[in-house]
């Protein structure tokens, strides 16, 4: 099994700029996680600190923030978690849903897909 990634453009709170960021592809978090510098350096802020607890048990305190993301020409404000050194750097499920996409379960790529409607 291989992995998937994604070049994603994140742009600055005040939209005077962006940067691309290559994120890991990972459906089992929530959010999104950039690393703390990249996210200060665009004037992204952090509004909470949330608890998020590790696949060991532990737990581990992080900021967290709201980001402009793009990806294939959609662009969509997402949760993101300030990610410290030693944290990875993925694309969660909240920004994938944000952003209309979805992983290729035979080619591991993202491809765009339609918003459900429960009736």
């Amino acid at each position: 099994m291989g992995h998937t990634t994604a070049t994603i453009k994140l742009h600055a709170a005040d939209l005077s700029g962006s940067r691309q960021v290559e994120l890991l592809v990972d459906t089992s978090s929530i959010y999104a996680w950039v690393a703390r510098p990249l996210l200060e350096e665009l004037s992204i802020k952090p509004s909470t600190v949330r608890n998020f607890r590790t696949i060991d048990g532990r737990t581990l305190k992080r900021e967290v923030g709201e980001a402009l993301m793009e990806y294939a020409n959609e662009r969509a404000t997402r949760m993101i978690v300030f990610a410290e050194e030693g944290d990875a750097q993925v694309l969660g499920v909240d920004a994938l849903e944000g952003l209309g996409l979805e992983v290729d379960p035979v080619t591991r790529e993202l491809r765009k897909t339609d918003a459900l409607l429960a009736l």
